[in-house]
């Protein structure tokens, strides 16, 4: 009976981590910080370039458009739905994901899951990330550039965590999120150089906005 008990906990094991945690990448996905710099540049169109992250099992393709694009409308330009004066891209520049903790399923496994019941976590995903903003005129000349680096550890648990299907994403997320974090300041202090810059460089022709969208680099 014991034997018959451990084999249908090993058949499940798989299930039950990926099954749903407790929460959602959903949350994380609109909560960009508000935390607007002092002058804002001007409308820019937006832009992203996934880099090495479109190697990367975690985030989707989209991911750090629609990061970038809500980091630029929250905190970083000033709204427009007419004119847009040059362009703002992010480069994800450099990215490396690690599982640790993989050794603890084992021994999950062989005590019933009993450790992950009790809130003992499954496994970690860290990402560290690089990421670069480009700002150029509307010609497309370089004005600047501003780096930044993030870092997450996101755990796969049964409640108090993520599911093994959620964490690596929202991993990624977490990292670019921390990579942005980083750029702010840097433009904050910009801005006085930048937009009579953008200014002058007048409008870009046939722009996008409202939903600017361009994203490179594919799986």
């Amino acid at each position: 009976m014991k034997f018959t008990r451990q084999l249908a906990i090993l058949a499940l094991a798989p299930a039950l981590l990926v099954a749903p945690a407790c929460v959602s990448v959903k949350s994380m996905m609109k909560g960009t910080p508000s935390a607007a710099i002092a002058n804002r540049l001007p409308a820019l169109e937006i832009l992203a370039d996934q880099g090495p992250l479109a190697m990367n099992d975690g985030a989707l393709p989209e991911d750090p458009l629609k990061l970038f694009q809500q980091e630029c409308q929250t905190n970083l330009t000033e709204p427009t739905d007419t004119a847009t004066f040059g362009y703002a891209k992010l480069v994800v520049k450099k990215v490396r994901t690690l599982r640790t903790g993989r050794g603890l399923q084992g021994v999950q496994v062989l005590t019933f899951l009993l450790p992950a019941v009790f809130g003992i976590p499954l496994e970690w995903y860290k990402t560290s990330l690089q990421a670069e903003v480009q700002v150029s005129d509307a010609n497309g000349n370089l004005l600047g550039s501003y780096v930044g680096n993030g870092t997450s550890a996101v755990k796969v648990a049964m409640y108090h965590g993520y599911s093994q299907t959620t964490a690596p994403r929202l991993a990624d997320i977490i990292a670019l999120r921390g990579a942005m974090a980083q750029i702010r300041p840097q433009l904050d202090t910009a801005t006085a150089r930048l937009r009579p810059l953008l200014m002058a460089g007048g409008t870009v022709e046939n722009p996008t906005l409202p939903s600017s969208s361009v994203v490179t680099g594919s799986r």
